[in-house]
């Protein structure tokens, strides 16, 4: 068992030994016990909480961050919890990223190779785009492409891969924001800062190529069955069928992993950005008038709503409706309606 905080703040805040505690009491009664334990607590020092508070207090960020995770150590000391201080680590240590940058050079020198159903090194398949083993697409030969083109060939086939996605950029802030966190209004719910469409520049990982092998390797962990299957989810891989839609004229390609539930299908949602939705409006719920001749056919008169059970109050000579008045009757006063006498009992004061 491991914890993994952010020391971004001054200290610890009351979710922090919310969740320690528990580990922390599972961790005793297993030693307890007889087991072997490691329960230890890391600190995920890099990122953006850490860099925003380094913005707000003007100090440089590894300062900041080792002078918080010392506070953090001392307060979870004084709270008693049994980490191993030996199993410590901080993601700012040049100790630790320094191998997390070699697993990206890794990653990013290799491509998948399905035939061999391995991952195999980057400079191999060059040398099958260079031999002509392996055809170029495109049709060109690796020769007479740029230095640019080369990279954009190789980009399709490495497992780490570099492509442009939009993303909400917040100036004020100085990061990316996820939708959750832009108002109606396009602005930064932390800070009311305003929010634009940008293009970011990113990493991502090929990891569905490796869909197949993950999916037939995980049978054969000893793991809990509902881990496997959240890791089945987080995969993704999926099986099914493509359908088309012909609608005027277009026709619209959907992936559905449920083709029998189509027939029961009421309506189709496209996204603002697809080919179709631009040049194809949706159309309302009537229909436009025709056009014939110089004058347009005007649109059929709606029936007219079915009149009231209560016939109207008889018009004055003046064509408003003469306004209702109380009977002079008895003295007896007027017993409240339903709507008054719930506003009464809600206004009143209730005892006990």
């Amino acid at each position: 068992m491991d914890m993994f905080p952010y020391p971004s703040g001054a200290g610890l805040h009351v979710g922090h030994p919310l969740g320690y505690i528990a580990t922390d009491v599972f961790a005793r009664f297993q030693r307890m016990t007889g087991h072997n334990v490691l329960h230890t607590l890391g600190f995920d020092a890099f990122g953006l909480p850490a860099e925003q508070y380094a913005v707000q207090t003007g100090t440089h960020p590894r300062v900041s961050t080792e002078a918080n995770i010392k506070n953090m150590q001392s307060q979870l000391r004084r709270l008693g919890l049994g980490h191993d201080k030996r199993r410590s680590f901080a993601t700012i240590d040049p100790d630790y990223y320094k191998w997390t940058q070699w697993i990206f050079l890794q990653i990013f020198n290799s491509w998948y190779d399905e035939e061999a159903r391995r991952a195999r090194p980057i400079d191999e398949l060059v040398a099958q785009f260079e031999s002509g083993e392996r055809p170029v697409p495109g049709g060109r030969a690796w020769s007479e492409l740029s230095h640019r083109e080369r990279a954009d060939v190789l980009g399709e086939y490495r497992l780490a891969y570099a492509s442009d996605a939009p993303v909400n950029w917040c100036p004020g802030l100085g990061t990316v924001l996820a939708n959750e966190e832009v108002t109606a209004e396009g602005r930064s719910e932390r800070g009311n800062f305003p929010v634009f469409k940008a293009k970011l520049r990113q990493w991502n990982m090929r990891i569905t190529a490796y869909a197949d092998r993950l999916l037939e390797d995980l049978e054969e962990l000893d793991w809990p069955e509902a881990i496997k299957l959240q890791q089945r989810n987080w995969i993704g891989r999926s099986e099914g069928a493509r359908v088309d839609f012909p609608i005027d004229g277009e026709r619209i390609t959907v992936f559905t992993t449920r083709p029998d539930t189509l027939f029961g299908a009421t309506y189709m949602v496209l996204a603002r950005s697809t080919r179709w939705s631009r040049s194809s409006p949706p159309r309302s719920g009537r229909r436009a008038p025709t056009r014939r001749g110089p004058a347009a056919t005007p649109p059929r008169p709606r029936p007219s709503p079915p009149t009231a059970r209560r016939p109207p109050p008889s018009p004055t000579s003046s064509g408003r409706p003469r306004p209702r008045t109380r009977p002079a009757s008895s003295s007896a006063p007027t017993p409240p309606t339903r709507s008054t006498a719930s506003a009464s009992r809600s206004s009143s004061p209730t005892t006990s």
